[in-house]
Formats: C-alpha cells, sequence, structure tokens
C-alpha cells in the first residue's frame, strides 16, 4: 500500500515555499516572556530546569532563560540554568533579555563569565511612534541609549541579538537606522516583535522582506533574523509560519503560548507543523511532558481541547469516527489507524487514538470499550445495556461509570 496515495494533500498544491528546505532555528522564550503574564506562578528553580531539559530534547536551538536586569532573584534563577546547560552537556544555548541600558546588560555578562558559558545578549527596545510619542523619545536619544548597551556588551565578549519593540507598527527608515547602526555596532542578530500581535501574515511576511532586502543585505554581515509573535488577534502560528516563508531564521515560542496579555506563539504547536512540513525532525514524544509541567509548574490551565496534547486531542466519542478508526485496526495498520480521523499522528507524541462512550456512540464505540478493558464485545445483552444507558446521559461515560454498568 502507497500511504501517499491514502491522503491527498491540499497544502502542497500551488505551494511556493518548499519547506523541506528549510533552515530555521526555534528560540524559546517560556522562562522569561512567558512568566511575564500576570496570571502565571514563577516556577520552582528545579522545574525550570527541568523544563530546560525538555527543551533541549525537543530539538529546540536557544532558551532566554530570563531577565537578569529585573533583581537578584531573577540573577540566581539564570545562573543556576546556564550552570545546568554546561554541567549537563545540553546543547541548548541561552540567552537572556535586556533593556538597551548597560545596567540590565552587566549581569548578563558577570553571569556568562562566572558559569563559563556565551549568553546571547537580547538588547531592547521600543521603536514605534506611538511608543516614541508616549515616551518623548526622540530616534536620537534611542541611537544613543542603543549603541552605549550594545557595544558594552559586544567588549564583554556577549554575542548580541537588536530587539526593536513593536516592530510590525514602526516606521521603515526608523528600523532602517536602529538595524543598521546595531549591525554596525556588532549585533550579530536582529528581531522583529511583534509586540502587541498587531501582525497578519501578510504583514509579517512584508516586514521581514523588508529587513532582509533593505538593512540586512546591503550591511553586507551575516545577520540572523528573528520573529517574535504574540497572539492578541490569534495569529501567532500564522506568523511565525509566514515569517519563516519569508525568511527568517529563527522563530520564537512559548510552551502552550504563555505570555503577556494573550501570549505568545505557541511552541508546541510550532514543533508539531514544522515537523509535519518536514522542516523539524525531533522527536516530540516528549512534548506533553512539556506542555504539562509548564501548565502544573505555572499553575495555568491545559484546556481540554487544546490541540496535540489536551486530553480530547485524540479522543473520540462519535459513532462514524469509532468506527472508522476501528475498522483501520482491524487492517492491522497502525499508521492507517492514527491517520483515518486524526490530522496529527498521536503515536507522534507518545499517545494513541482513544474511543469512549456517550450519546453520539454507536455499539461499535461499546464493543471497542468491552474489548479494551477485557469483557466479551460479543455479549450482545452487555453491549446493548451500555448502549442505551449511553444514549440516555448527557455526558461522556467516564470508565468508572462504565465498569458499573457492567457489574450490572
Amino acid at each position: 500500500m502507497d500511504e501517499r496515495s491514502l491522503i491527498y494533500d491540499w497544502n502542497a498544491v500551488g505551494a511556493t515555499f518548499d519547506w523541506s528546505s528549510a533552515e530555521v532555528q526555534l528560540d524559546d522564550e517560556t522562562l522569561r516572556d512567558g512568566l511575564q503574564n500576570p496570571s502565571v506562578v514563577d516556577p520552582s528553580i528545579e522545574d525550570k530546569i527541568r523544563l530546560l531539559h525538555l527543551m533541549d530534547r525537543l530539538g529546540i536551538h536557544t532558551a532566554d532563560i530570563g531577565l537578569p536586569g529585573a533583581g537578584p532573584r531573577a540573577v540566581d534563577a539564570v545562573t543556576a540554568l546556564a550552570r545546568e546547560i554546561v554541567d549537563a552537556g545540553l546543547k541548548i544555548r541561552p540567552n537572556c533579555a535586556a533593556r538597551t541600558v548597560v545596567a540590565d546588560v552587566r549581569p548578563i555578562a558577570e553571569i556568562s563569565q562566572k558559569v563559563g558559558i556565551a549568553i546571547e545578549a537580547c538588547t531592547f527596545i521600543g521603536s514605534s511612534p506611538i511608543r516614541q510619542y508616549a515616551e518623548g523619545w526622540t530616534l536620537d536619544r534611542m541611537l544613543r541609549t542603543s549603541e552605549e548597551a550594545v557595544t558594552f556588551a559586544v567588549k564583554e565578549g556577549l554575542p548580541v541579538m537588536m530587539v526593536t519593540e513593536d516592530t510590525t507598527r514602526a516606521r521603515p527608515e526608523d528600523l532602517k537606522a536602529l538595524y543598521g547602526a546595531a549591525i554596525e555596532w556588532g549585533a550579530k542578530r536582529i528581531c522583529l516583535a511583534d509586540t502587541v500581535g498587531h501582525a497578519t501574515p501578510d504583514g509579517a511576511r512584508a516586514l521581514v522582506r523588508f529587513v532582509i532586502e533593505e538593512i540586512v543585505k546591503p550591511s553586507g554581515e551575516d545577520v540572523g533574523v528573528d520573529w517574535h509573535g504574540h497572539r492578541d488577534r490569534g495569529f501567532g502560528l500564522a506568523n511565525a509560519l509566514a515569517a519563516i516563508e519569508a525568511g527568517a531564521t529563527r522563530v520564537h515560542g512559548t510552551a502552550l503560548g504563555i505570555g503577556e496579555r494573550c501570549g505568545n506563539t505557541e511552541m508546541d504547536l510550532l514543533l508539531v507543523n514544522l515537523k509535519l512540513l518536514g522542516a523539524h525532525d525531533a522527536d516530540l514524544t516528549v512534548l506533553p511532558e512539556y506542555c504539562e509541567l509548564t501548565a502544573r509548574a505555572c499553575q495555568v490551565p491545559l484546556v481540554h481541547s487544546y490541540p496535540v496534547v489536551g486530553e480530547d486531542a485524540f479522543r473520540t466519542g462519535t459513532g462514524v469516527h469509532a468506527a472508522a478508526i476501528i475498522k483501520a485496526e482491524a487492517k492491522g495498520d497502525a499508521w492507517l489507524a492514527d491517520r483515518i480521523y486524526s490530522g496529527v499522528p498521536a503515536s507522534w507524541v507518545g499517545r494513541r487514538q482513544r474511543i469512549e462512550v456517550g450519546p453520539m456512540s454507536g455499539l461499535s464505540n461499546v464493543k471497542y470499550w468491552l474489548r479494551e478493558h477485557g469483557y466479551d464485545p460479543e455479549d450482545e445483552t452487555l453491549a446493548r445495556r451500555i448502549f442505551e444507558a449511553a444514549k440516555s446521559t448527557d455526558h461522556t461515560l467516564s470508565d468508572q461509570e462504565l465498569h458499573a454498568l457492567c457489574r450490572g
């Protein structure tokens, strides 16, 4: 059987981008921007270290491990995480956020030197006209402040990424001035930030292309282009993919999309989609643990309907759906059963398709559940009793309720 003949992929029809050739890195912001959400709880250092290990196993390239300029507690956490990367021999590389002030950059340099690992300084400053107006900033002042911070970081031996906040609402001439100068000062990456979730996919593509064509290429330097997106309009994931199509070389995200206000691009969904597109080939079996640990440690809900890692992602109580899965399993083909009613293979994340019994179920659901739980699926009296009970209820029956029905 040619598996490709069973799924006609409209996503590939008329496609103008070859995802298999995409060379994009991932930067995890869970431990910095993710923790800036006012509803989350700052995890223990033990949980942060565990998350760092899971990021590494998921093939994530870099992680923002904090903003040490925020104070002693942040310094301690960043130091511990940087040391863990060194001591455990993790492949993931660290970076830290910093305002474009020397006072924020200095602790990054001190931690880097103390631990013995290069920590990328992600120096940020607001760039949009609305921010400039509110702050009373002039472009000249912004350039002076940025130059002092960036040149200090470069002198201290730190790799530097220049970040402009609210890039998606900034004037082209201001971006040219800020990014162009930062590249001259020694920044090796620049980050385009959709800080308030303003962009649409078309806007993301247009901005990335502008920056590459009008700023990076004319500089003659080898400069990486990052995309940092928020999901205030619900475009976080779509914008990240659009930015990659336009040439971004690294995109940011957080576990479960936690972050400021409505959150960031969902790193977990980014990983799944890049794997489906052929642009990332990491083992995703620890993805549920990564998300569940984030939910528990940060005390945020993991909604039942959340894609891929939510409780209902691979669970159905509908008769038609269940019958198709059962027929696929009967053919002895795990590949088929995992895709007949699923756009994401459950096996990729260490899970399996689950068939439940409820008011929308058919007899096939009931017999499947009986067989899976050690009962005789051909016991018509038992199957009919459960089937009738399911039809008269208003919810999917729990295993406990079903066992009780089996006992009579």
